[in-house]
């Protein structure tokens, strides 16, 4: 793609359009179970925990592609950033479920500032080799929250006095007493959002696959071009239509 071109690639639509679908049943499913009562006894990890885990990631890795398309990244992750306390004050009122302060949109902010701040001072990672080793770093901080590092047989476990503290939730290190209804801290999820950020730096240099250009679902890449509007609403209109509220 030429410098300066300004054109939506059809393929980031497409796949986070079909992410956005699958967070809807997702939560459908949710309040369903844990707040309408229905018996899903098939909604529950390991299943529940990889469903969740394919839409959040796949959210962050192509926010991160998309990075090198933005305008005005800082304006992006400020934007995110007053969704987020939005939805924070409306959750809390609601008093529904747990009241959601470090979820998904926080990150999506904390992360788009993070990326402004590299390009800022030019030291955004580029190329398939620093996501590799960024998507690699991610899995090795993914335990963060729940006090560990590494994975299985090598991981490691961090003192517990480390999570004594309060105040450091929005990192990765929730205190005693947190709890958020969704939770997705800086760290690990910044590094999955970089490895989709180099990818994207680096395609943009290069150009994208006329294929990646033109990939085209209708209903999909609708979705996709209307991500935060559907993330918004959505939520209320589940609790609404399951009789929750």
């Amino acid at each position: 793609m030429p410098r300066g071109q300004r054109k939506r690639i059809g393929i980031f639509d497409a796949v986070r359009g079909f992410s956005v679908i699958s967070m809807v049943l997702f939560h459908l499913c949710y309040d369903l179970r844990f707040l309408a009562g229905a018996g899903l006894s098939w909604f529950a990890p390991p299943l529940q925990d990889i469903w969740r885990a394919s839409i959040s990631w796949t959210f962050l890795f192509v926010a991160g592609c998309m990075c090198s398309l933005s305008r005005n990244n800082l304006k992006r992750g400020l934007t995110y950033g007053a969704v987020a306390v939005a939805i924070y004050g409306v959750t809390a009122l609601a008093a529904v479920d747990v009241p959601i302060s470090f979820g998904i949109i926080y990150c999506m902010s904390a992360c788009t500032l993070v990326a402004w701040l590299l390009e800022k001072f030019r030291c955004m990672p580029r190329g398939p080799i620093a996501a590799a080793v960024l998507f690699l770093c991610f899995v090795f901080f993914l335990g963060l929250p729940s006090g560990t590092l590494g994975v299985g047989a090598l991981s490691i476990t961090l003192p517990q006095s480390l999570y004594a503290q309060p105040g450091l939730a929005w990192l990765g290190i929730p205190g005693p007493g947190f709890a958020s209804g969704d939770y997705y801290p800086l760290v690990p999820f910044v590094l999955m959002y970089l490895a989709g950020a180099s990818m994207g730096a680096w395609f943009k240099e290069r150009g994208y696959p006329t294929w990646a250009l033109s990939a085209n679902v209708p209903v999909l890449n609708f979705v996709g071009r209307h991500a935060l509007l559907v993330y918004v609403i959505h939520q209320p209109v589940l609790l609404f239509l399951t009789g929750v509220v």
